[in-house]
């Protein structure tokens, strides 16, 4: 009898740690991984999806508590790997043989293979991009067309933007520097950083809030209370869609572009799944219904057939093809740099 117990006991033991080993656990952004796909992608593979939402310095601070393990899965910016893999370790090369590469846009998938190289091997693969610029009450704020009209006197107490590091980028560029140029000269960037924080403390005035969440910016924006804010495209076509009057300005020194990629954390215990979970995505229909639900264009090859004509209108609306050519793609950030933009960062909040 005690035979039969530890042997059911064992079967059981057994189908638990299968369960557990079919279990995909994604570290990512909210609106990365919908839903309907999560149901879909268990139904197709009987594979479980657990979902964390987070951003890129929460990503990096998770990953490096446990060193790489606690999921399977994470998407961070391809700027935000090369450095932090070099420092930490948090992440394992991509097996490209297991990537169904037919599916990827062939340009973007390359650039995001050179941006992600650490010691000849590359550690992501793209899954969607899209820019910061300006997002303008045309009614309000006619003419709007510039990062130096975050700084402007005609706006005072109606712009809004974040206290982060694209905006540090865009005033870098609005005041005449070159910022990606200066990444291998940390003094150079420095400088640079410091009449960046010079510029912001003497323009808080013109600020109405720094935002922290994007439902609450599309408020102000819908409000009024907000003319010209720097922010992502979706979020202007999202109101453009409601009020004509509002849009996504690719501002003219060139909107900030970025890539958010799939990488495998050092520790995954389920890299089979979060292959399937890369190659799932990627495929049109599903790459197609993530952009329409989230607004957000993909690396996926063939996706735009079946993308909302809505969407293909914002592209031409707002890129045409001078737009495109001015934009400005974020490298990978040298690790140094990070804690030179924190410190900058902490003294804009800090100013009264």
């Amino acid at each position: 009898m005690k035979k039969i117990v530890l042997l059911a006991a064992l079967v059981l033991f057994c189908f638990s740690q299968a369960a557990q080993a079919e279990t995909l656990k994604i570290l990512t952004w909210k609106g990365y991984a919908p839903k309907e796909l999560v149901e879909k992608f268990e139904k197709e593979t009987k594979v479980k999806v657990e979902v964390t939402y987070s951003n890129n310095e929460e990503m990096i601070a998770k990953l490096r508590a446990t060193r790489g393990a606690g999921f399977d899965l994470a998407q961070p910016s391809q700027d935000r790997i090369s450095s932090v893999q070099e420092e930490f370790g948090l992440y394992q090369p991509m097996d490209f043989s297991k990537i169904e590469s037919a599916l990827f846009v062939a340009s973007m998938l390359e650039a995001v293979k050179k941006n992600t190289l650490v010691k000849g091997q590359a550690y992501a693969v793209p899954f969607c991009w899209g820019t910061d610029g300006l997002i303008v009450n045309g009614e309000k704020a006619a003419g709007a067309s510039s990062y130096n009209d975050l700084l402007s006197e005609k706006y005072k107490g109606r712009v809004s933007y974040r206290v982060k590091r694209p905006t540090l980028i865009a005033m870098g560029f609005a005041l005449g520097y070159k910022p990606f140029d200066l990444y291998a000269d940390p003094a150079a960037y420095q400088a640079m950083l410091d009449k960046v924080e010079k510029t912001l403390i003497a323009a808080k005035p013109m600020v109405k809030n720094y935002w922290t969440n994007g439902d609450a910016l599309l408020e102000s924006m819908r409000s009024g209370e907000v003319f010209v804010a720097m922010a992502w495209d979706n979020g202007g076509w999202k109101l453009h869609g409601e009020n004509k009057a509002i849009d996504f300005v690719a501002p003219k020194e060139g909107a900030l572009g970025w890539i958010d990629t799939f990488a495998l954390p050092a520790k995954a215990e389920n890299v089979a799944a979060a292959y399937k979970w890369i190659n799932f995505m990627t495929k049109p229909e599903n790459a197609a219904y993530f952009t329409n639900q989230e607004k957000t264009a993909t690396a996926s090859k063939d996706a735009n057939a079946q993308v909302a004509a809505d969407f293909r209108s914002n592209l031409e609306r707002c890129f045409p093809q001078a737009a495109v050519d001015n934009i400005k793609w974020y490298p990978p950030v040298p690790a140094k740099l990070e804690s030179m933009e924190g410190t900058v960062l902490d003294k804009i909040k800090a100013a009264q």
